[in-house]
């Protein structure tokens, strides 16, 4: 896809739970499509890194998972880069264990982060863009928004949520020129830490009798799900998308 025109240099994108992977990927991609990226997240030394690397990047620490810092954050990005013309919500908070051993206040935890924290930052700059006349909100999920499966009882029912709550404003907010998109990851993500520990396959990955286990196969690409996210943010008006699932080749599904 190419780069957004020169009109957009001036175009700002909010990225939650910017990370070492997918989002300091969204970031960067943002940033080379010609926006200034404001990054939120707890980590306030990987923060100032990134910043040192993307141009037009402004860092926040926030936890999402506060509502009053989340408000008082966005004011912030509001005041200091303008209004939020792209919003990328892929904070996310869970919990994997069995609904017998997790603490259940862990569900109250994720939730917050997951679906009650989109609601808060599409309340905050949605208004913005219905007066723009366009916008573009894209919330990263995985498979877990679609089905429950053991260990998952305390984060599957808040990334279902996410999802739903995404498709309620985006049915709100089409018709006034703001595309909402979900993308579901069905896959483990080619992380930084995984090198920095040793990658292995997961246990729950059984790759068919022959195949010689490789990266690619098995964990999606970060940048490549930067790619995605540009393109679902970026779509002609006359074919949004809605529900968009990437995975490797090799994922069983």
């Amino acid at each position: 896809m190419s780069e957004q025109p020169g009109n957009a240099r001036q175009k700002t994108c909010l990225i939650t739970g910017v990370g070492g992977a997918t989002g300091a990927s969204v970031a960067r991609r943002f940033a080379r499509g010609g926006y200034r990226v404001a990054m939120l997240a707890r980590n306030a030394g990987r923060l100032r890194s990134l910043k040192a690397e993307i141009p037009g990047s402004e860092a926040y620490v926030c936890d999402v998972g506060d509502l009053d810092a989340l408000a008082a954050t966005v004011a912030a990005v509001r005041n200091e880069l303008g209004p939020t013309a792209a919003l990328v919500h892929n904070a996310v908070s869970e919990t994997f264990a069995t609904f017998m051993e997790a603490d259940p206040s862990a569900l109250e935890r994720n939730f917050r982060v997951n679906t009650t924290a989109l609601l808060h930052l599409v309340r905050a700059v949605a208004p913005d863009m219905i007066s723009a006349a366009g916008g573009s909100i894209i919330v990263t999920g995985n498979t877990a928004s679609l089905r429950g499966v053991p260990n998952y009882a305390l984060f599957a029912p808040t990334k279902a949520a996410q999802r739903i709550l995404a498709q309620s404003l985006a049915r709100e907010l089409g018709p006034k020129h703001v595309h909402v998109g979900y993308v579901t990851v069905d896959a483990a993500i080619d992380a930084p830490w995984l090198s920095e520990h040793g990658r292995t396959r997961p246990a729950w990955l059984e790759p068919p009798e022959g195949w010689r286990w490789s990266r690619e196969e098995y964990f999606a690409n970060p940048d490549a799900i930067a790619d995605e996210v540009f393109h679902i943010a970026h779509q002609h008006p006359s074919t949004w998308s809605f529900d968009h699932i990437v995975r490797p080749f090799a994922e069983k599904w």
